[in-house]
């Protein structure tokens, strides 16, 4: 029987099977590890990336429910470090457990979901600055209200300097709609995501 020696040709050919073979495989190890840290009650903090109009966002939720959203211009892996910090090192790439939550953003950015329906943990923010974000919901999509108005609404009128702090440092942003609050003079205000960004999401809504 005549065997064939493979040409310099396929040599490239055969490096990229065996790369993405090994890719898959590591895929796998790696959702099985995820998998198994949940189920052992070890995985504090899952997280995963979804690919948005406005860039990769980084989801992350401990079991009490999603905890923080943060822009690819935050710095994805500094953003990683600081949830070590401050909630557990026990966190690991597991997007199973931001499914749901992903799946709600694929359906807000493709115009069929106008608000989010997700358990939320607050931990992140605390005081004034979480009471002040918690009435953001009640802003309609495609509406806008001003600093002055949460402050209002939070039952502090003369807290407009700390309800734009609340905005800027908001860990759940989309999800709780910071980028529907601007200036009184209607100017965009600050954004975690950038002006940008806060201009495409009030442009798609079509806020007033």
């Amino acid at each position: 029987m005549m065997s064939h020696a493979s040409s310099p040709r396929d040599e490239p050919l055969a490096a990229a099977l065996s790369e993405r073979t090994d890719d898959a495989a590591l895929a796998r190890l790696r959702s099985r590890l995820a998998d198994d840290a949940d189920d052992a009650g070890i995985l504090d903090v899952a997280y995963r990336t979804l690919d948005t109009p406005i860039g990769s966002l980084l989801l992350a939720a401990t079991e009490d429910g999603l905890v923080k959203v943060a822009f690819e211009i935050q710095d994805h892996a500094a953003v990683l470090a600081q949830l070590s910090d401050t909630i557990s090192p026990r966190l690991l790439r597991a997007p199973a457990r931001l499914d749901e939550a992903s799946r709600q953003l694929d359906e807000y950015f493709a115009g069929h979901r106008r608000r989010f329906d997700v358990p939320l943990d607050w931990r992140l923010s605390k005081g004034f600055r979480r009471s002040a974000l918690t009435h953001l919901p009640d802003i309609g999509y495609g509406h806008t209200a001003s600093y002055a108005q949460v402050a209002l609404a939070s039952g502090n009128p003369r807290a407009v300097r700390a309800v734009g702090t609340a905005c800027a440092t908001n860990p759940l942003p989309l999800i709780v709609p910071c980028h529907r609050v601007v200036r009184s003079d209607g100017s965009m205000g600050r954004y975690a995501g950038g002006v940008e960004a806060k201009r495409f999401l009030l442009d798609m809504e079509g806020a007033a």
